[in-house]
């Protein structure tokens, strides 16, 4: 599975062998061995394999794209699967959703909306109200230099 999960990452990001071998400190024979299934990298190559390519290193090490249809996911994305609109327009967040994001019953949430993607977004109304707050506060900052 690795060796699979190694080249096509590769590939994807538009490295050579030898792009990758530079960037982490091995040899391009290393990475040829490790993409054809001759040897397996370390396990500090393989933390240093999934910072380059930006993946979770379970995913790097375990990922079967026979099994799960899609490739590797980019670290800190998710795809949740399926949700159906209710007849008002509510929807049900997944479970796996809410727990790594802390949603609980009674949190306010902000829906955004980008009509050119037909996308919706999101997020805990704290985050928010932080990221406007840090913009002020950087503001205030600017004005006192001045």
């Amino acid at each position: 599975m690795i060796c699979m999960n190694l080249k096509n990452l590769r590939k994807k990001h538009r490295y050579t062998q030898e792009d990758v071998a530079e960037r982490i400190g091995v040899s391009r024979q290393a990475v040829a061995k490790w993409e054809n299934g001759e040897t397996v990298p370390d396990i500090n190559n393989c933390i240093a394999l999934a910072e380059l390519y930006g993946v979770v290193l379970d995913d790097l090490v375990h990922h079967s794209e026979e099994k799960e249809q899609i490739g590797i996911r980019p670290k800190g994305k998710h795809i949740f699967g399926l949700v159906k609109v209710g007849e008002r327009g509510q929807i049900v967040i997944p479970k796996k959703a809410r727990e790594i994001f802390n949603i609980s019953p009674g949190d306010s949430l902000v829906v955004l909306g980008d009509e050119s993607a037909h996308g919706l977004a999101i997020m805990k109304s704290e985050g928010l109200f932080q990221f406007a707050q840090d913009i002020m506060n950087a503001q205030e900052c600017e004005e006192e230099e001045e």
